[in-house]
Parts: C-alpha cells; structure tokens; sequence
C-alpha cells in the first residue's frame, strides 16, 4: 500500500459522496415533488442494498465466514440505532420527513397517554371503549391559561371538557365563599358540559398557570350521534351522576387499565405532526443544524471506510460499491435540502453542509485505506460487518421509511430497480 493507494481511495471516497452536494443543488432548484423524491429514495436503497450484499457480506462470508461478520452486522446494527436515536434527541430527526414524523408521532403519543390517564378518571369516557378513543383525538386541542384566569363562571353555558397535564384551578358555588375543591395535574372538570344543555353550576378559576386539553361540547356530541349505544350509556350515566368527582380508590386500577388499552388502539397514522407542529419543532430546534449534519455523517462513515479499505493493497475498487453509494446519497440530499430550505436554513448553509460532508467521506476512505492495511483478516471481516449492519439499519431506519412515505405502490418496484442497477454495474467491473 502506498500513497497513491490512499491518495485514489481519497479521490473514490469523493466521488462516491459527490452525489450529496449535487442531489441538493438539484433538490433546491427543481423543488421535486414528494413522489418523485421517494421514488429515488426507493431507487438508491435498492441499489445500496446490493452493494453491500455482493460487496460486504459475500465477499466477508468468503473470507472468514458467518461468525465474524455477523457479529459485526449485528454491533453494527446497534451502534446505528443506539447513535441515531441520541442524534434525533438533540434535533437530528429534522433531516429527514420520515424521521420528522416519527418523532413527532413519538412524542405526540407519549403526550396522547399522559392525557388518556387523566380521561380515564371521568366516568363520561370511561363509558367510551378504548378501542374508539380515535373518535375524540382529532377534536382535543392544547390549553393553555395563566394563574388567575376564570376559565368559566357559574351560569355560564357549557361548552367545553378540560384536562389537567399541569397546574390547578379551584372550582367553587356562589362566588369565593363556597369553594368546592382543588384540583390538578392529571384531572379533568367540565365533562358534564358535554351531554348537558344546563349552564354551568360551579366557577372554575386558574390558580397555578394550567397547561392541557380540552374538547368541544358539538365534537363530543357528533361522537355520540355516531354511536347509539354510547350515546345510551351516557344518558344514562348522566342521570346517575354524583357530584364527586374523583374516582374512588377502588376503581384506580380499572381507570389504568383503561388508559392503557385506549393508547395501544390509537391509529399511529391519525397523529401525523400537522404543518404547524413541525413549524413548531423546526423552532424549538433552531440550533439543530449541526446535529443534523452529525446525523447525515452517520449514516455515510461506514460506507466511506470501507470504500478505503476495499481498495488496500491496491486492489480495484468496487464499482458496485460507488455506484450505490453514489445512487443512495443523491436522492437523500434531494429530498433533505427542500425540507432544510423550508425550515428557513439558508441556500449557502444547505450546500456548505453537504459539500464538507462529500470531503469527509473522501478522508473516511482515505483513513478506513490506511487503517485496515495490517489488521487480520478476521478482526477486517468483522470491522466489514460492522459497516453492513450500519448501512442496513440506516437502509431500514431512514431511507425506506423516506421512500414509502409519498412513494406509495411505487416504492417495491423502485427498489426491486435500484437493487438490480447495482447487480449491472457489478457484472461490468467483472468485464
């Protein structure tokens, strides 16, 4: 191995990631549709998936066998998610729709739970099978009010439900004098609002700044319109009601489970993050770039190393293993630098970003020629297992979940035709 080896894995490495600056320059001047972006998406995983099939795991089988390497594609594997997910904490899920609305949907559902468990303690829905909780989840918006605002007055008409994530509110008859109870974190009033046509028959007034939910008295009763048995269960509920409105100790444990089973039907797909809430999160996470730069590394160090080390004591380098790498980076930059411009990054920024990444994978091969060059070829078989774990969960994990996000039915036959470009490119590198 000499200079030039490690000079020409450099310049392989580059050429390879090239595709990253380009596919963003194109991303921001065509502005591709969703469809189109995810079926190049499809296109490049299918074609990485046979290089690193024909280039990594075929070949590593054949030197050393299934321990080693599967070994390595299984720390790989892990060492992929475990960094991935620590990168997505600290803003890096922004890189990518797939990985945007996964997240969100993620914490949306945590938040979804908390809420449940708070229902759970209103003898209204726990009339409702868990299973139809996606009736009401669409209407239940955020509350937020500062400590001394009356939510409502006595007399007033009802027409909302409330739950508590935090703060508490006092709820009182006939002015301060009469004051009912406390309540808090994880509690709900005004749910009687919601089959009663009768004004309100108690004051409610924040007294530590609230933040919560709340649903509308017509969604609540669409629900019901929907559904005659419910609709009876409540009527009869209602005339059963009692003014307590904590649920006795004995009944705790049903409350729980309740919650429990409603979050486990909830439809993933009905809790997509809106526009807003991404706007909303692109905010939170303005200073996100770099983690997001950091997420793009990750997932293109592997590929890089082993480009180097392919080409260790002057050995040709893989056709193959450039065209994928080549195929699989182009559409990833297309599709992220639309979604970067449209969290307000500017065009200058978008491209630098790419660009120092398309020379990082260049010094990844450089690095991955020289340092491989002594080791044996069992630790080298499992290094390369390593890198095919990674790939195939970053493959998994960010751009299949990309892909079929707008591909629809196109997704399966893009990959099926990226998976066979890079078995071609393969049979001309043995010509």
């Amino acid at each position: 191995m000499g200079f030039d080896t490690s000079t020409m894995a450099f310049f392989y490495g580059c050429l390879s990631a090239v595709s990253l600056p380009l596919g963003a320059a194109i991303g921001l001047w065509l502005k591709p549709s969703n469809k189109w972006s995810s079926s190049l998406m499809s296109f490049g995983a299918g074609a990485l998936l046979a290089a690193l099939t024909l280039e990594l795991v075929g070949k590593g089988l054949a030197k050393a066998g299934f321990y080693p390497l599967g070994g390595g594609v299984v720390l790989g594997a892990i060492l992929f998610a475990f960094l991935n997910k620590a990168l997505n904490e600290k803003g890096g899920f922004l890189r990518k729709k797939s990985t945007l609305n996964d997240h969100l949907s993620n914490e949306k559902l945590e938040r979804f739970g908390d809420m449940l468990k708070s229902i759970s303690k209103s003898d209204i829905f726990k009339q409702l099978p868990p299973k139809e909780i996606q009736g009401i989840l669409p209407h239940i918006r955020q509350a937020e009010f500062k400590a001394g605002t009356e939510i409502f007055k006595q007399g007033d008409d009802g027409d909302n439900f409330y739950i508590i994530e935090t703060g508490r509110v006092s709820v009182t008859i006939g002015g301060n004098i009469n004051k009912i109870v406390e309540i808090g974190s994880n509690n709900v009033f005004g749910e009687m609002a919601l089959i009663s046509d009768d004004p309100r028959n108690a004051t409610v007034k924040v007294i530590e700044d609230m933040k919560g939910w709340y649903l509308e008295k017509d969604d609540f009763k669409r629900l019901l319109d929907s559904s005659p048995e419910l609709k009876k269960k409540v009527s009869k509920l209602f005339v059963m009601r009692i003014e307590d409105i904590y649920a006795k100790t004995e009944k705790a444990v049903e409350s729980e489970k309740w919650a429990k089973i409603a979050k486990a039907h909830i439809d993933m797909g009905s809790i997509l993050p809106s526009d807003v809430e991404i706007n909303e999160a692109a905010k939170k996470h303005s200073n996100a770039s770099f983690a997001i730069w950091l997420g793009i590394l990750l997932d293109g160090i592997p590929e890089s190393l082993v480009i180097g080390a392919s080409m260790i004591g002057g050995g040709a380098v893989s056709l193959t293993l450039i065209g994928g790498v080549f195929l699989a980076n182009f559409p990833e930059a297309l599709s992220s630098a639309v979604g970067m411009r449209k969290q307000g990054k500017s065009v200058a920024n978008i491209i630098w970003m790419w660009g120092s990444l398309m020379l990082i994978t260049g010094i990844g091969a450089f690095v991955g020629n020289i340092i491989f060059a002594r080791i044996p070829v069992t630790t080298f078989v499992f290094v390369q297992g390593i890198a095919a774990g990674a790939m195939l969960a970053m493959i998994a994990e960010t751009m299949l979940p990309e892909a079929s996000e707008q591909g629809g039915p196109a997704t399966g036959i893009m990959t099926v035709l990226g998976f066979l470009a890079a078995i071609f490119i393969s049979t001309l590198s043995h010509h």
